[in-house]
């Protein structure tokens, strides 16, 4: 048995998902010939009550697309110092868009309306002009933790009274819909674009969906050409997203029910420093000084279950569909009965 917990992108198709995907009708989508990925872009904009939405082989880009469409060289970007634009996608806000970040001092990954406020550039021209603010949801360095969706609504009000636009990173949208019972048209509602991936929590192989009002999508289906985007028989793909936004949607909470168990486990041990409060499928804690951290993650590594070490002693472990219940007792018995010190 092998435990993958370094991250909910390690799931592989189920053979229903699969199924579904052998049986897709496809088409060329260069040409807009796609039937399935019509399908699936239609059914993602009027769950999030938008105009437009369009198909991306990754997340990243549909994030860098979204800068790129709401600023032009020289601009800057609002965003929390542990944002996913800024930390993982390999300084392409600068590379792609030519903009720089203005980053927030936040609690994890999250920041308020009023630091949103503080950090916007005076008018001179001596200053970048600031044009965007960006959050992550749920927070990937924040371990996992939801916005409150009042702040979000506070933020929004700074960005309409200061002519910003409003993007969300919601690589794990899915995960903090479920926990905080919300709803997709509640964040429609506020942002000008989200970007949702669909290869995380919900299981499927690839892609993500960039989604916007008629308006700042118009030039995305460019972008995405520029940055090397466009696919053909995309349809495969796109009806493993049909699929998922069926199916694995509600079991998310398995996942965070999962996590939270972990949580408690780890509360117990000796050798564990600190655990960040866990509200979705991630689990991010801190090694006591004098566990070192390779040998933490070897001696699990031993024993078949990987996780990933994050530097400073702090270690993350993801939940995801493919992390069973035999798979839980078993990392629940290795931590309770391995000496790590």
């Amino acid at each position: 048995m092998i435990i993958d917990l370094r991250s909910d992108t390690v799931t592989k198709p189920c053979p229903q998902m699969l199924d579904a995907m052998m049986q897709a009708r496809v088409g060329d989508d260069v040409f807009g010939e796609d039937p399935t990925v019509k399908q699936l872009e239609q059914r993602i904009a009027t769950m999030f009550g938008k105009e437009k939405a369009l198909f991306f082989p990754s997340g990243t880009m549909a994030n860098q697309t979204a800068i790129k469409l709401h600023t032009i060289p020289g601009e800057q970007v609002i965003c929390d110092k542990f944002a996913h634009i800024y930390n993982y996608e390999s300084g392409g806000a600068s590379f792609n868009s030519g903009v720089s970040c203005k980053l927030i001092d936040g609690n994890k990954g999250m920041f308020t309306a009023k630091q949103v406020l503080e950090s916007i550039n005076p008018p001179d021209y001596w200053y970048a002009k600031t044009s965007l603010v960006e959050i992550e949801n749920t927070t990937n360095k924040g371990g996992g933790a939801c916005w409150d969706f009042n702040e979000i609504l506070k933020i929004r009000k700074v960005c309409i009274n200061h002519e910003l636009g409003f993007h969300l990173d919601g690589a794990r949208i899915w995960n903090a819909i479920v926990a905080k019972n919300e709803t997709t048209k509640q964040y429609g509602g506020v942002f000008d674009t989200i970007s949702v991936c669909l290869s995380k929590g919900l299981g499927c192989p690839v892609g993500s969906v960039l989604i916007g009002d008629g308006i700042i999508m118009k030039n995305a289906i460019r972008i995405r050409k520029i940055f090397g985007g466009n696919m053909r028989q995309a349809g495969y793909l796109a009806a493993a997203a049909l699929y998922a936004l069926d199916n694995n949607i509600e079991r998310l909470a398995e996942d965070h029910k999962k996590a939270k168990e972990i949580g408690e486990t780890l509360a117990k041990l000796s050798i564990i420093r600190t655990i960040e409060p866990i509200e979705t499928n991630i689990i991010i804690f801190e090694l006591n000084t004098d566990i070192n951290e390779i040998g933490f993650v070897k001696k699990l590594a031993n024993k078949n279950i990987h996780i990933i070490g994050m530097g400073g002693r702090k270690l993350r472990m993801v939940t995801h569909m493919d992390y069973d219940n035999e798979m839980h007792e078993r990392l629940l018995q290795v931590l309770k009965e391995t000496k790590f010190d």
